[in-house]
């Protein structure tokens, strides 16, 4: 037991202190159980080490642990976090929940019978929803996503910067906001590194080995977290790998789903379900087509990577393709709070209410001009006087 407090308390020391992410302020924190999913790499270990740092408690009364530490190949998660609540432990902070068999029992049990305040962390993959247990009626759940662009200028940069709502976005022209930011604001200075290495906070690592830890992270989740949660062995995560090579080869991907799976020596529904592991690992985004029916489910109009440091790191750079990082990047920074699906016209059609075509500063408005509520996505504008179009830089402002 010394020993998780003596690591407890050496995480909070080195990334407790380290900036809050705009999730921080939107947690609930005085909730008994607390739960928090995404991607491996957005920072979901961090958040928790800051809010254990924040209680300012004495040493047995706050504790991170981490239940793919060595720790708990011999000793149980109960048995551990009974003797830390006879030590006068109150706050109980569990990272990589989805490693320990029956994690949702044990913490269920952990919070009908004991008076500890539990925050966990788990994998993006995790469904609350059918683990035993019955978590769901418990816990207060939080998806945690990677940086904005905004986030990202914040603490990189120390820019104070504000949020915008779409709805914002498209009834007044982005030069109504000029006074909202500081003077000679140049988004576009900022902008490729972002898209680079932005969206991951582990760029604090170490830019140069940037692409190699997403790499590595992106293995991991295939082989281990997601061979883990949906129970495959090794040989068919190797197929997921080779799988998501494949899409990275042309992003976004116009998949026939048929021909994909006999490339892939598979059939169309275990082709399927490996796409929508990738989805839920968030690793890709399946778009689908607006008003989409029941029977096109499986049937993607086209495949992305989930965000463009994904596209750099996995793809070979010679195939990277400026249209293609645009969209990336608008259909990951929407996708956070709005519904994306493809446009019969145009590229994105955004809740089934505003039609967008993303581009370069010279794409005309001809491909949607016969729609209503329809909106140019533009690279290169810093604001714009015209209502009809939206700096692209503006839509990582969202949250």
């Amino acid at each position: 037991m010394d020993t998780l407090f003596a690591k407890s308390e050496i995480l909070k020391r080195k990334h407790g202190t380290m900036e809050g992410r705009g999730i921080y302020s939107q947690i609930e924190w005085n909730s008994r159980l607390i739960g928090i999913k995404g991607a491996r790499g957005v920072g979901k270990t961090t958040l928790m080490l800051q809010r254990l740092h924040a209680l300012k408690m004495p040493v047995n009364q706050s504790l991170f642990i981490s239940l793919d530490d060595w720790y708990f190949t011999q000793h149980s998660l109960s048995e551990t976090a009974e003797a830390f609540a006879k030590k006068g432990g109150r706050y109980l902070f569990i990272d990589e929940v989805h490693k320990y068999p029956n994690w949702a029992i044990q913490i269920k049990n952990l919070y009908d019978f004991t008076e500890l305040n539990i925050v966990f962390t788990g994998s993006s993959i995790m469904d609350i929803a059918k683990e035993q247990g019955d978590l769901s009626r418990r816990a207060v759940m939080y998806i945690m996503q990677g940086l904005s662009f905004r986030e990202y200028l914040s603490i990189e940069y120390g820019f104070e910067l504000p949020i915008f709502t779409l709805d914002e976005l498209t009834k007044q022209a982005s030069e109504a906001w000029i006074g909202a930011f500081p003077v000679g604001f140049n988004p576009y200075q900022y902008f490729d590194e972002y898209l680079q290495y932005g969206y991951y906070p582990i760029y604090k690592e170490g830019k140069k080995v940037f692409a190699t830890k997403i790499q590595q992270m992106v293995r991991h989740v295939i082989e281990n977290d997601m061979a883990e949660l949906k129970g495959f062995e090794i040989r068919n995560a190797k197929k997921i790998v080779q799988l998501l090579g494949v899409v990275s080869q042309s992003v976004p991907f116009k998949p026939n789903i048929q021909k994909l799976a006999e490339k892939m020596d598979l059939n169309r529904l275990t082709l399927s379900n490996y796409l929508t592991y990738l989805q839920e690992a968030q690793l890709i985004e399946l778009i689908y087509p607006t008003n989409h029916s029941i029977a096109s489910l499986q049937k993607p109009e086209k495949i992305y990577f989930e965000n463009t440091n994904l596209s750099f790191a996995l793809s070979d750079a010679s195939l990277q393709n400026e249209g293609s990082l645009r969209e990336t990047f608008v259909m990951n920074q929407l996708k956070q709070k709005h519904q994306v699906q493809s446009a019969n016209e145009g590229d994105f059609t955004i809740d089934n209410t505003w039609v967008l075509e993303v581009g370069c500063k010279n794409k005309n408005a001809k491909q949607i001009e016969q729609q209503t509520n329809a909106f140019r996505v533009l690279d290169d504008y810093v604001f714009s006087s015209q209502s009809n179009i939206i700096p692209i830089w503006m839509i990582g402002f969202l949250y």
